[in-house]
């Protein structure tokens, strides 16, 4: 009798804690997104920001095809109700997928073992522009909370003491097994956690509800057994006995440091859906989204094959493929600053350049440039400050180079060993095209023009340039201020500060989940992506979205290094296109052969490829009249260019999905028509002897 009445009482009391924890908790960050929807109604430019979020999730969704009409949350009427009746049913278990359905029905994940937290959760959702009786509603709650939890708590205990009077004597418990592995026992629906190829991870505050739970049941389990032990000296007895014997058969289950766990899983829709068991990392369970480019092709069906390429001064780059190996056209996709070949492939299927350039028949490339985190070279030793010591002049002089060369010999050989009985000549046997973004296009344009100066091959045909680096000096007040900032403190920063980027894993990982949080509380998103917008000029992208791709992960992630943002710097107060000034007139002429940098404007007219340059009305980063700027001095020069716009924002080039962008681009792709499979030898010659004429 008096067992029970401490288990009720410890019962009621943890809920009770676990209740104020989690509603104060909840309240705190009530008032966080309230405030910040305040401070969103007082932001001016705000509408135009806001926009770019419209249409596209905070975070981008890795999914398949587009659905119908009739099915635009991402499933059926039937299958959205499944989905909801299976997420009601699962009290004990944690789905923290984040897929459509999630972002429509506003489902947060469940606690792990309380129901109270679920409730306190859904209160969480609302609208955030209150009404003022909200708000005095809102002010009272605060002020009654304590009373309300000084009468809730005798009227649970009067509760649960009447409710175990009217029950059947319940049958003793079993004693709990040492070790989880050993368990054994019919697993129901609700056992079974279903994995999906969305992004999973928790936010910050789902963190801490999570870790505040584990550490009230931890603390209250505690002080049940104890209380165990002093009512029921002779089981705690017995308990302690069977401890002792069975030690020697546990410790060959024991293996010290091993920080994986095993739970039961299941997949939908397979031939066995008999239950097994998945191993689970020490990654997974800190919840955190490390997805790379090779998951997301390979979850959406495609094929995959990762190249690793070694540049002449010793940097390990990854070139990425979605490979047709008997295709004799290719397509080689380059991003820009902070970003990665993720940014090809995250709008799905249908929605990603790289996957629409593959289903034309094209053999898909996915540059990668310099600058990662995990400052992989040949010198494993190499230190942060050496790593870093590089400028946009490395990008199109040794990272391009070296991983169009190595597109030229894969693509050779397996055309070769395809058609072997092809005629052998001077010829390329394949067409290759390049897509570029941002600082992609300003490296891919060095680097057909160091090519012609120095009269080695560039082996391509065409270049597709959405809004391409290069000339900036018609920018905002906030990236004037930069410039000024960089050039002048460049002396001093460069050692201080070799690279841009989150040093360290916690807050690498941090970073991850926070980007998480922006999506679970729109108000707090909103405001963050109106303060970015400002520093971008007012640009109105999807930057919360962005900041939530897996490629910002507490692993890894792109850094920019201060020489490339120097030489930006450079690029905008000297009004040209041009290659890194090294500060003085002899390291300039050590490097150029004269005392000032090459000016790649000038060079123009060696072009001999046609160029498709894409603007964006709403790019603030990258203003119209800056690539329109690019188009006059090409066609000046006498390069066969075309220009266009889209009313499109800076990032929306790649992270967003328009039909019409990537209808222009393949458009434009078609134009160049694959390399033949047999070439006689009087056109060899007569292609030979217009290169040779040409200057």
């Amino acid at each position: 009798m008096m067992q029970r009445a401490v288990d009720n009482v410890l019962a009621v009391t943890k809920e009770s804690v676990k209740t104020f924890t989690f509603e104060s908790l909840n309240n705190i960050v009530r008032f966080i997104n309230g405030l910040s929807a305040l401070l969103l109604t007082i932001l001016p430019g705000k509408a135009n920001v806001l926009e770019g979020i419209h249409g596209w999730e905070l975070r981008p969704a890795f999914r398949g095809p587009r659905f119908p009409r009739w099915m635009e949350k991402g499933a059926s009427s039937f299958n959205q109700f499944i989905h909801e009746l299976s997420v009601d049913s699962d009290t004990s278990s944690v789905d923290y997928s984040s897929g459509e359905e999630d972002d429509h029905d506003g489902i947060y994940p469940l606690s792990p073992t309380s129901q109270s937290s679920r409730a306190s959760r859904t209160s969480t959702q609302g609208n955030c522009s209150w009404h003022w009786t909200d708000w005095i509603e809102y002010i009272f709650s605060w002020i009654l909370l304590p009373a309300k939890f000084l009468l809730w708590v005798p009227f649970c205990l009067f509760h649960v003491s009447y409710m175990r009077r009217s029950r059947a004597p319940a049958t003793p418990r079993s004693p709990r097994p040492l070790h989880f592995h050993s368990i054994k026992k019919p697993h129901a629906p609700k056992d079974q956690v279903v994995y999906r190829t969305t992004d999973r991870r928790r936010g910050v505050v789902e963190d801490l509800h999570l870790a505040i739970e584990i550490f009230i049941e931890a603390i209250f389990d505690m002080f049940h057994k104890a209380a165990y032990f002093l009512l029921s000296p002779s089981e705690a007895f017995k308990i302690i006995r069977g401890w002792f014997t069975s030690l020697r058969s546990d410790v060959k289950d024991v293996h010290p440091g091993v920080s994986d766990a095993y739970v039961s899983s299941t997949t939908l829709g397979s031939d066995d859906p008999a239950v097994t068991e998945r191993k689970t990392t020490l990654y997974q369970s800190l919840n955190t989204d490390a997805r790379t480019c090779q998951d997301v092709i390979t979850e959406m069906g495609y094929p995959y094959e990762a190249i690793h390429v070694i540049t002449s001064d010793g940097y390990v780059l990854h070139l990425e493929r979605i490979p047709r190996r008997d295709a004799r056209k290719a397509v080689y996709l380059q991003h820009g600053i902070f970003d990665s070949s993720m940014g090809w492939v995250s709008n799905g299927v249908v929605g990603s350049p790289a996957f629409a350039a593959y289903d034309q028949g094209y053999d898909v490339f996915l540059g990668n440039f310099r600058g990662l985190v995990s400052r992989e070279h040949v010198d494993k030793k190499i230190s942060s400050q050496q790593y870093w010591w590089y400028s946009i002049n490395e990008h199109g002089t040794e990272d391009i180079p070296a991983m169009i060369e190595k597109i030229h010999e894969v693509k050779t050989a397996e055309l070769k060993i395809s058609n072997p009985d092809e005629e052998t000549s001077n010829e390329q046997p394949y067409k290759l095209c390049a897509i570029s973004h941002s600082l992609g296009g300003a490296a891919v344009l060095m680097y057909v023009i160091t090519c012609r100066i120095e009269e080695k091959p560039h082996r391509l045909s065409r270049l597709i340039l959405l809004s391409p680096a290069g000339f900036h000096e018609d920018s905002t007040l906030v990236f004037t201020a930069m410039e000024y900032l960089l050039c002048l403190l460049a002396p001093i920063m460069a050692p201080l500060v070799p690279a841009f980027y989150i040093p360290t894993r916690f807050f690498r990982m941090l970073f991850n989940k926070l980007a998480r949080d922006f999506h679970n509380y729109p108000a707090v998103g909103g405001l963050v992506q109106t303060l970015i917008s400002y520093v971008a000029g007012g640009d109105s992208s999807n930057w919360i979205g962005v900041i939530g791709l897996p490629h910002y992960n507490m692993n890894d992630m792109p850094g920019v290094s201060f020489r490339v943002a120097h030489h930006l710097a450079q690029i905008k107060r000297s009004r040209r296109f041009r290659m890194y000034d090294y500060g003085s007139a002899s390291a300039n002429m050590e490097v150029y052969g004269s005392p000032e940098p090459l000016d790649l404007g000038e060079y123009y007219g060696l072009i001999d490829i046609p160029v498709d340059l894409v603007a964006g009305q709403k790019d603030q980063v990258i203003r119209p009249s800056m690539v329109r700027k690019h188009y006059k001095l090409m066609r000046d020069s006498g390069v066969d260019v075309s220009y266009d716009e889209f009313e499109y924002a800076h990032l929306d080039f790649t992270f967003a999905h328009h039909e019409e962008l990537l209808a222009y681009v393949m458009s434009r792709l078609l134009l160049v028509k694959p390399a033949p499979k047999h070439q006689s030898s009087n056109k060899t010659v007569k292609l030979k002897r217009k290169g040779q004429e040409s200057p």
